[in-house]
């Protein structure tokens, strides 16, 4: 199995970059990398390490932030995020990882390895925490302004996913919307919904509330991007709030100091539980690839879960599975 790194992107790029990757190629016997980025940095930090298992793409440049993605995309064939994407459009890797601008990882998607047959627009889908089991949303931003048909697109690449790498037998399918009944929500949402009860291949139950989310009531939650990009930073926003009250409440005296090392296991447990790096990144279904968008910030552990994420959507053939779906409801 082969996965093309991004070595140049994200805010910790490339140490945490380069030392995710040793950890991924430590846990995983039969993977083999192939590191993007500049030849010299790569070979400096692998000089006295393993690196049987590694291959270098030399890729001098590098795509910011400030640079508008499509261009870079288009324009930038030296940097470290298109040399990756060439290595997945050419098929010499199945998937490939970054951390680097989410706006260019989007075009390139599209314009570097192209779409699933039939998939109007591709969509980000973070796999996220609750009180029960994880659920994913989709989009979470690749996609502000929709139409109503690309929604049942975005349920059927979902549950696809959920079934095959995260082993939910038939997921539960909800619409992001501000009320149960099937009138309920815009325009968007009203068109949307008999769309999704259409499709006999998905396990549709109708809208769903914020407040609901993350109790697991859903294995699936469906919006478009604008919505699900407040969702997941909300949620993001929540739980750091709620780490830092909690650590506020166990440091006021000695005695909730006590009390805080008592239950100091529980509360590790229930940070990793709300901790995103757990999860690695946020894959980009509907290209034809094992596209794994890692979080901007992300630290060494964050981008060897991301790298993991890979690996268990390519064994679990998520992209030929979306294909053979997507032709069932998709007439010729």
């Amino acid at each position: 199995m082969r996965i093309a790194v991004d070595v140049m992107g994200g805010d910790n790029a490339p140490a945490a970059i380069l030392q995710g990757c040793e950890q991924a190629l430590a846990e995983h016997g039969d993977l083999h990398l192939v590191l993007c980025g500049p030849q010299e940095v790569i070979n400096g930090f692998f000089a006295d390490k393993d690196a049987t298992r590694i291959t270098v793409e030399h890729a001098p440049d590098v795509i910011s932030n400030h640079d508008s993605p499509t261009l870079a995309i288009r324009r930038m064939n030296d940097s470290s995020m298109v040399r990756a994407m060439d290595l997945v459009k050419r098929g010499e890797c199945q998937g490939m990882v970054s951390a680097g601008s989410t706006g260019a990882l989007l075009a390139g998607g599209v314009f570097r390895i192209g779409r699933i047959r039939g998939i109007q627009r591709p969509a980000l889908a973070p796999v996220m925490p609750s009180t029960s089991n994880p659920w994913m949303l989709i989009d979470c931003g690749a996609n502000v302004d929709c139409r109503p048909d690309y929604l049942p697109q975005f349920a059927l690449m979902g549950s696809v996913y959920m079934r095959s790498v995260m082993g939910v037998k038939n997921p539960c399918v909800k619409l992001a919307n501000i009320g149960d009944e099937s009138e309920k929500g815009n325009e968007l949402t009203k068109a949307a919904y008999p769309l999704l009860s259409a499709i006999p291949s998905i396990n549709f139950q109708g809208n769903i509330e914020a407040r609901d989310i993350m109790s697991g009531a859903a294995d699936v939650v469906v919006c478009d991007g604008f919505v699900g990009n407040i969702i997941l930073k909300q949620t993001e926003g929540t739980a750091a709030a709620l780490m830092s009250m909690l650590k506020d409440v166990f440091m006021r005296s000695t005695v909730t100091k006590l009390a805080a090392a008592i239950l100091k296991p529980g509360l590790r447990e229930f940070k990793a539980r709300m901790d995103y790096t757990e999860h690695g990144g946020a894959p980009l279904l509907g290209v034809r690839g094992a596209v794994i968008k890692a979080h901007g910030s992300s630290n060494a552990h964050a981008i060897s879960r991301a790298i993991r994420q890979g690996v268990r959507m390519i064994e679990g053939n998520v992209v030929q599975k979306i294909t053979t779906e997507l032709d069932a409801v998709i007439p010729d």
